[in-house]
């Protein structure tokens, strides 16, 4: 692969803003067509996304969520970006093969998950949403109930929060925490700054929040087994994946109060069922895979995808490519 004398013609799919798409459009023509402000949704599979390709006469593809897969690495590509940490999205040893790089946009939204992690201890602890919603039905103070006893809740400043998973999320979330006033444990067996192993930090931390990547390790790991591990009447916060739980236990030993509140971005299949249980709870706060939704991550991987681009056209191996072995095959 070389891209040092090549004209960029850019088809991206993925929503791209800031000073990278100005960085960006300095490479050459820039194609922008952002798959989330389709009507209706629209994920290209790899077919349909090298016609697209062809069409647009691109020879770089931007893309977050559309396949990339066979005849996509049919075609002549300089280079391919996934705006993901993983790019799940792309099949990395066929592009390999190709001897197409694969850029990626490690903890592009770090600082966006940490934030909702936050938001949802303090949404589900002080009962936020159905206060808001006594306001706006007029409920307040129905059959004689008065809020201030309704919503009292324990302040964060004291408690021990306990990080599962200390990648570039976990340690965003840990020094907010750690500003709100709480102590901060981490479980994580990759990490030296670990504090804790998993059960020790389930039988102490009063909040504990999920920042773990799903691997075969990690599938499952807030089992049944594990939730009778926690402490009595903690805190539950999941912005990472659903996979790393036990849905059915967590729900269970959230009506028992064994676990006092709960706050969850992800759902199996992105979907929650409006018939389960969890949806007539007050004491969850449940948001659809939203963490990492701020314009700051979009801007994230563009400045990413723009140097790594840069790097390549100056024939160096950018520190966002996942295959830097096409470039030694090059």
């Amino acid at each position: 692969m070389s891209a040092k004398n090549e004209k960029l013609r850019i088809f991206a799919t993925a929503p791209l803003r800031g000073e990278g798409l100005d960085r960006l459009r300095a490479m050459g023509d820039v194609i922008l067509e952002p798959w989330l402000e389709q009507r209706p949704l629209r994920i290209y599979n790899s077919e349909k996304l090298a016609e697209r390709i062809i069409a647009e006469n691109a020879n770089v593809l931007i893309c977050e969520v559309d396949s990339c897969k066979g005849p996509v690495l049919d075609l002549p590509l300089v280079a391919i970006g996934s705006t993901r940490g993983d790019p799940t999205n792309v099949d990395v040893p066929a592009a390999s093969a190709a001897g197409v790089p694969v850029l990626r946009a490690p903890g592009r939204n770090a600082d966006a998950v940490a934030e909702l992690a936050v938001a949802l201890v303090f949404a589900a602890t002080r009962g936020l949403v159905p206060a808001d919603r006594s306001i706006r039905e007029g409920t307040v103070y129905a059959g004689g109930t008065n809020p201030y006893l309704l919503y009292r809740g324990w302040q964060l400043a004291g408690l021990t929060v306990g990080i599962v998973g200390y990648g570039a999320v976990g340690r965003a979330a840990a020094w907010r925490f750690a500003g709100l006033g709480m102590k901060v444990i981490i479980a994580d067996p990759f990490a030296p700054e670990a504090t804790h192993d998993l059960d020790s930090l389930l039988a102490e931390a009063d909040v504990i929040s999920m920042h773990a990547a799903v691997t075969p390790d990690t599938f499952g790991l807030i089992s049944a087994e594990k939730i009778k591990r926690i402490k009595r009447g903690a805190v539950y916060v999941n912005t990472a994946r659903a996979a790393l739980h036990d849905l059915d236990a967590l729900t269970e030993a959230l009506a028992s109060g064994q676990l006092s509140a709960m706050g969850l971005d992800h759902f199996n299949g992105e979907h929650l069922p409006v018939t389960h249980q969890l949806v007539g709870m007050d004491n969850v706060v449940l948001t659809p895979h939203i963490g990492g939704a701020t314009f700051d991550t979009e801007a994230n991987h563009t400045s990413m995808m723009a140097s790594g681009l840069e790097a390549l056209l100056r024939g160096e191996a950018p520190n966002n490519l996942v295959n830097p072995e096409v470039l030694k095959n090059g």
